[in-house]
């Protein structure tokens, strides 16, 4: 016994307790839609989706790769390479998915302009079938050009 009054025994499950308790880390790669290769680095296991595309924009801007993509984290949307379409949910523990492997894509974003454009044109009917029946509509072509 040492003076603390713990036995050798006590102190060695003492230790493994501590090594438990550690974080389990793991090795991602991200790769960057429109660069030229995958980033790669660990992440804890009880890390948000979110701060896995903080961490994958600050590497990428470190390494000063092309496209230029910016810092915020919300602009992103972060893909598992194993588990189809879906975007992962930024509040998600990346522990919790499947796979190692993760696409990073920029979210589509309309400017503000395009924005009123876009309300307006769902309202006229400028969808898919508008311009789908367009061709059926001939004649609304035909009077406007007599005088």
């Amino acid at each position: 016994m040492k003076g603390n009054g713990m036995s050798k025994r006590e102190m060695i499950s003492q230790k493994k307790e501590k090594k438990t308790k550690k974080k389990k880390r793991f090795l991602v790669s991200v790769n960057v839609l429109g660069s030229a290769g995958p980033l790669r680095f660990l992440v804890d296991e009880e890390d948000e989706v979110s701060v896995v595309i903080d961490t994958a924009l600050r590497a990428y801007a470190r390494e000063d790769r092309f496209p230029v993509l910016g810092l915020h984290a919300r602009n992103f949307l972060l893909y598992s390479a194993s588990s189809g379409f879906n975007a992962l949910i930024p509040q998600e523990k990346i522990g919790s998915v499947e796979g190692r492997d993760f696409l990073l894509c920029k979210k589509e974003q309309l400017s503000s302009e395009n924005e009123g454009r876009g309300e307006t044109r769902a309202r006229r009917g400028h969808g898919w079938k508008a311009w789908l029946l367009k061709p059926f509509k001939l004649h609304d072509l035909i009077t406007s050009i007599k005088p």
